[in-house]
């Protein structure tokens, strides 16, 4: 009996939006509105934003496709005069992603120079991203602070990884899940089941971070 009731109050726990969404708020690193970014010679976005559709030959966005949407914004403003697109793919069986090459045949699609677009297409996971971009700039002897672009849940790694590197940056974080002018409902004390989707990207994000502290990465 004992079992079971631990077991209903674990579903109901995690079933729930109000804990998820103070733990959320609490990793993300904070936006910056558009308006108070300073201006850099480059922005680096990480991958991890597409899947590709193999029937149809395109990109298909998911939810941090808001990395490159802001990144466009971002230098259509002229807050940033390049784009360094950093990632091949994560997947080890998929085939057919090779998001930052993709995404800069899209970009240079979408009217934007395609000598505005560097592409880092080696790195497989944000620890690469870090380490093969940190190589290209020290190959280039770039040594001005750019503007890291990734998505709020996933920057506390991202930046911990680029840092190793001993590279100067500022961040710009995209896609958050909290905000903290966003109001309390009732609903957030419903059981959802949308909540076990959130929790699988939060602690994705947790446990990578912890595994990359332990292997050294951070």
């Amino acid at each position: 009996m004992i079992f079971k009731r631990i077991s209903i109050f674990i579903l109901i726990f995690f079933s729930l939006g109000f804990p998820l969404n103070f733990l959320v708020s609490r990793w993300e690193v904070a936006g910056t509105q558009m308006k108070k970014v300073g201006n850099y010679e480059l922005g680096v976005v990480l991958s991890g934003m597409a899947e590709y559709n193999k029937d149809l030959k395109v990109l298909s966005a998911r939810r941090g496709i808001d990395r490159i949407w802001q990144t466009i914004s971002l230098y259509k403003k002229g807050k940033i005069k390049k784009i360094l697109i950093s990632g091949d793919t994560g997947y080890i069986i998929r085939k057919g992603l090779h998001e930052a090459d993709q995404l800069k045949e899209v970009l240079v699609l979408w009217g934007i120079p395609t000598e505005d677009i560097i592409v880092e297409n080696k790195s497989k996971n944000t620890y690469e991203n870090a380490q093969f971009t940190g190589d290209m700039m020290r190959q280039y002897k770039y040594k001005k602070k750019f503007l890291l672009i990734t998505s709020a849940l996933h920057m506390p790694r991202a930046a911990a990884c680029f840092k190793k590197q001993n590279l100067k940056f500022d961040v710009f974080t995209t896609d958050h899940y909290s905000t903290k002018n966003t109001e309390f409902t009732f609903d957030q004390l419903l059981p959802s089941i949308n909540s076990f989707v959130m929790w699988e990207v939060y602690l994705k994000e947790v446990v990578g971070y912890t595994v990359y502290s332990l292997r050294g990465y951070l």
